[in-house]
């Protein structure tokens, strides 16, 4: 169990920076950027509230998965949840990438 707990603890740390990443897009009035250095110009997106909606939904669901890896880290005590954190940090990236691309693709302003 002493094993676990520091693992759960950050967890749940990268957990918090994710779902609030995904508070700060779903309350933001422009338009929320993925990349760092860049930013997404309001004439790009074609509904903006949507946009931001899907971005936020997107980074709470990423921060979820961290959440459920400490728990399960806790439950079952042992490194299960490890596994399932180094899997996300790794695959889930890509994926982070590809959902965002769909979302920029589906709100992209075409006229643009």
């Amino acid at each position: 169990m002493e094993a676990t707990i520091p693992l759960a603890v950050i967890l749940f740390i990268c957990a918090i920076v994710f779902i609030c990443i995904g508070i700060y897009a779903l309350k933001k009035k422009t338009p929320m950027h993925f990349w760092s250095g860049t930013i997404v110009k309001t004439e790009e997106i074609s509904d903006i509230k949507a946009y931001n909606k899907a971005n936020g939904i997107m980074w709470i669901i990423y921060g979820l998965i961290f959440i459920i890896s400490a728990i399960i880290s806790l439950i079952f005590d042992s490194n299960i949840g490890g596994i399932i954190s180094a899997i996300s940090a790794t695959l889930g990236l890509f994926i982070l990438v590809i959902v965002y691309r769909r979302i920029y693709n589906k709100y992209e302003n075409k006229d643009y």
